[in-house]
């Protein structure tokens, strides 16, 4: 009599495997991936600060039949689900609002980005001559290692506020007929003592300084001759003069455009990533969303490099204020309501994560950091060593987060800013947190973060913007 085999059981596999985006990815979703990093670079090219990522996302929602919120105020209308409606806040911070059906009071879904990035900014007093040499002076904004702004090609971006009241957009040195500005280095040769400084000595802030112009005015007894040229120059095309300076905001940022990185063209080289990729990202989702139950906000703010503060970053009032108006015109506001409201919310705090670099392991701690290809990155925690200055997501609220993103089949990861002794950073996730809500920092991994050309992974950028609208979709 035979003897019955008794069938083996497969052991389960129950370890999580965070596999690659491009591996699920056939062609036609491919160029999905490819379509959108090219409406990305372009974006990216011509939004060098925060003011123009403003008014470039106002001039797509308004296509998309987004409304100013003034003009509602203004004209005595009232909102309902479906409206569209966005808040300007100086021509820095902005808010875009997709009224739901539910009440306000059910909470709002929210992604939070924010729009400046690391940069040097024109001194009040910048413009001066030394040995025939036109210069301007500097201060960096943010976190920058100062070496890396050195022989390398700026341009000059902002605005003057003229006292008349009219404002002057300012961009010089982006198109190839443009000249560009920089500031030189010590040449190796007479280096000898500057080769044994640290690295953050290397460079000093003060000595970020600008080289501008070298030719003269044609009058051989003025004085200052070749800064006089450059203020002709200015005068002429701007219409400035030297006292404009101190109401002016230029910003010196990197010249060129975004570029495809890589010989397969699978990353994405531009300036500011931090946090444009994500700003980006949260504007696509959004605009993909044609109703909701829950309201849904993209939110765009400033100063977070320098500690979301200011009237602009954010720590202001201007988001909760705009909160107030919004329930005020679907109903009826009571602070009550806009407490809950705010309490009752749900945020993604869409900011970047340091993606894993082969030639720098050693600051990383392999299981918990990002890498290259392998979808959105979830930050439960940042902050500094011993969490210092983190928001630290609930549990409950990650497990609802991986039930979307299973639901969706979007590749996530997650990760920690580096080993836990090595340094971190912040984001604006324990400023909203600071309400009641749930709060989780995620978005995209970075190569050369805060470097004058970071690098980012093209469908990281995809499934950041598929993972947003996700949450967005789930409300």
């Amino acid at each position: 009599m035979a003897v019955k085999k008794e069938k083996k059981t497969q052991t389960p596999d129950l370890t999580k495997k965070y596999e690659y985006a491009w591996d699920k990815y056939n062609k036609e979703e491919v160029e999905k991936v490819f379509s959108l990093s090219e409406r990305y670079k372009s974006f990216m090219s011509k939004c060098k600060t925060e003011r123009e990522c403003v008014n470039e996302f106002i001039a797509l929602a308004e296509k998309e039949g987004y409304k100013n919120l003034e003009d509602i105020i203004r004209d005595g209308k009232t909102l309902k689900a479906g409206d569209k409606v966005y808040a300007n806040n100086k021509g820095k911070t902005l808010a875009m609002f997709l009224i739901g059906k539910e009440p306000m009071e059910k909470g709002l879904k929210i992604l939070g980005a924010h729009v400046d990035s690391p940069r040097l900014d024109l001194k009040q007093n910048p413009l001066y001559e030394d040995t025939d040499l036109a210069m301007m002076e500097t201060h960096y904004y943010g976190g920058i290692k100062k070496y890396q702004w050195v022989t390398i090609p700026l341009a000059i971006h902002g605005v003057i506020a003229k006292k008349d009241g009219s404002l002057i957009d300012v961009v010089i040195g982006e198109e190839e007929t443009e000249p560009v500005i920089g500031i030189s280095d010590l040449l190796i040769h007479l280096s000898a003592d500057q080769m044994q400084k640290k690295l953050d000595k290397g460079i000093e802030g003060e000595d970020l300084n600008l080289l501008v112009g070298s030719m003269p005015i044609e009058d051989k007894e003025a004085k200052d001759r070749v800064k006089q040229h450059i203020l002709r120059i200015l005068n002429e095309k701007y219409g400035m003069v030297e006292e404009d300076f101190v109401s002016a905001e230029l910003e010196i940022v990197p010249a060129g455009n975004a570029r495809d990185y890589g010989l397969d063209k699978s990353m994405v080289m531009a300036y500011g990533h931090d946090d444009r990729v994500c700003a980006y990202t949260s504007y696509e989702a959004i605009s993909m969303l044609k109703s909701t139950d829950k309201t849904c906000v993209a939110l765009f703010v400033d100063k977070e490099e320098v500690g979301s503060i200011g009237a602009t970053g954010m720590h202001s009032k201007f988001f909760e204020n705009v909160v107030a108006e919004i329930i005020n015109l679907t109903g009826k506001y009571s602070d009550l309501s806009l407490r809950r409201c705010l309490a009752n919310s749900k945020m993604l705090s869409s900011d970047v994560s340091a993606a894993y670099d082969p030639n720098y392991p050693s600051v990383m701690e392999r299981k918990n950091t990002a890498y290259f290809g392998k979808g959105i990155v979830f930050n439960k925690y940042t902050g500094a060593r011993g969490k210092g200055g983190c928001n630290d997501a609930n549990p409950e609220y990650i497990a609802e987060l991986r039930s979307i993103m299973e639901k969706h089949n979007v590749s996530w990861q997650t990760a920690e800013l580096g080993k836990v002794d090595q340094g971190g950073g912040g984001t604006i996730a324990y400023i909203l947190a600071e309400y009641g809500m749930e709060v989780i920092d995620c978005g995209v991994a970075l190569q050369n973060m805060h470097a004058p050309w970071e690098i980012a992974s093209k469908a990281d950028i995809y499934e950041t913007t598929r993972a947003y609208y996700a949450f967005l979709l789930e409300g």
